[in-house]
């Protein structure tokens, strides 16, 4: 593929350099913050050769581009006149679903790779001490388990960062921010229940090791602040006091407030979330997986990534995320049915690629290079992924090591810490269900020879 000729004429139909406010790209997406959507047009972009479908999203125009995403970013980022389009990312202005999605990709996109590798080996290493290859007491156990849990022990130094950036403030501000939070100083005056207080008011102390809302809260207040201070602050003084009075208002403010209310608020949101799983585990999985693939399209998936993390940070386990595990291997079933049956060449080979990319976790390609175009396999892997979910939620599956996007390594993060069970066995065999019943629907009911793909371009095969 021609990538600098794909992100010249990216950058043309998108209206040019100059109606960017800001571009980031996850694993198969380009998301752009523009400032004026009328200077595009959807039914040209999905026309650019490369771009599998055009997404308006929390906000963004979200262009599906498949796995070489990052190359074409980089040779956006050449062609980008504004040096603040790659750095700033502006809050959506919709309504306020549309900027809380906004705010949760902007904050999470950037790590996500690395909070699932994080999570993924975690889940190997927790395979590897059941499977008796390593043990505890192994150097090489512990420097890959440091390597594991430093993302999460740390996680509000890192998204404090993140969080700084998406709210277009001092990010090393708020990143100083969560530093203190997981201070050494105050964990330990945590763990020994020692009084601590700030101008003569008492503090609560938390445990905010691993936390993800309160940081969050944190960095929007220190941007609002920041704001009011850079028109009360001459610009003189700007470099040194301006940090300065952030780290003296801000730390004190989320000790004090910020950070309590928010891990009660974390608690209630991890009680919610498990209180409605388990009025019914197996209607949970059949419904929330059997449309979450259409969430995924819409980008409203990021909205529940919180909750993920949070019941892990809160319980040490999250089943929600087990429930929907199976819907990547539904899709890639009906890929490769797909692949298997079609008399098109070049569907063929395109659906071929898209299962190996559903198996490694990657689900964009099958949707929409195969599935969504041919309509009735995205149906057939939705009814698979219900069936799936169900299972899961029918042997209570939960998710130990992290976090994780799909995917055929991500399996070893479902077991548990004391060895594989009903829970784990059960979640396995979810996986198995969601791709054998997708793959057998396809075949069977869900796609035709003659039918007309995107990928012909000379209509109906024959």
């Amino acid at each position: 593929m021609d990538y600098p000729k794909l992100a010249q004429t990216i950058l043309k139909e998108i209206g040019g350099s100059d109606n960017i406010d800001s571009v980031m790209h996850c694993a198969t997406r380009l998301r752009f913050q523009l400032k004026d959507k009328s200077r595009t047009s959807k039914e040209r972009l999905e026309a650019i050769d490369g771009i599998l479908t055009v997404i308006y999203s929390g906000g963004q125009v979200q262009l599906v581009a498949g796995e070489d995403v990052n190359k074409v970013y980089l040779e956006l980022q050449k062609r980008i006149v504004s040096p603040t389009t790659t750095e700033s990312r502006a809050v959506s202005k919709g309504n306020l679903f549309e900027q809380f999605v906004s705010v949760i990709s902007g904050v999470f996109l950037p790590v996500l790779g690395v909070i699932a590798a994080s999570g993924i080996l975690k889940g190997f290493l927790t395979a590897a001490l059941i499977a008796g290859v390593m043990n505890k007491d192994d150097g090489t156990y512990q420097i890959l388990f440091i390597a594991s849990d430093a993302m999460f022990y740390f996680m509000p130094i890192i998204l404090g960062f993140s969080a700084g950036k998406t709210f277009n403030t001092n990010p090393y501000i708020t990143a100083t921010i969560g530093a203190a939070l997981v201070y050494p100083m105050l964990i330990q005056l945590h763990q020994a229940e020692t009084p601590l207080s700030f101008l003569h008011i008492p503090v609560m102390l938390m445990n905010y090791v691993q936390s993800v809302i309160p940081i969050i809260i944190a960095a929007w207040f220190t941007a609002r602040l920041d704001h009011v201070l850079q028109k009360i602050i001459p610009v003189s003084l700007q470099l040194i006091f301006i940090p300065l009075s952030l780290l003296v208002i801000a730390v004190p403010a989320t000790l004090l407030a910020i950070g309590p209310v928010s891990i009660y608020a974390s608690k209630l949101l991890a009680d919610g979330s498990l209180a409605l799983y388990h009025l019914s585990p197996v209607v949970a999985g059949f419904l929330l997986a059997g449309v979450w693939q259409i969430a995924v399209i819409f980008g409203l998936h990021w909205a529940f990534i919180p909750i993920f993390i949070n019941n892990i940070a809160v319980y040490g386990f999250d089943p929600i995320n087990a429930l929907l595990y199976c819907t990547v291997f539904a899709q890639t079933g009906a890929a490769l049915a797909v692949a298997i049956k079609t008399r098109q060449t070049k569907l063929k080979t395109v659906a071929y690629t898209a299962s190996l990319s559903g198996f490694l976790g990657i689900t964009e390609p099958a949707i929409y290079g195969v599935n969504l175009p041919s309509r009735k396999p995205f149906i057939m892997a939705s009814i698979g992924s219900a069936a799936g979910g169900a299972i899961a939620g029918f042997f209570s599956a939960k998710m130990f090591g992290g976090f994780a996007s799909g995917g055929v390594f991500g399996i070893p993060m479902f077991i548990s810490a004391e060895g594989m069970d009903w829970g784990f066995y059960g979640f396995c065999l979810s996986l198995f269900v969601a791709f054998l019943v997708s793959a057998l629907l396809t075949i069977t009911f869900g796609y035709k020879n003659d039918s007309v793909s995107i990928l012909d371009e000379n209509g109906p095969a024959s």
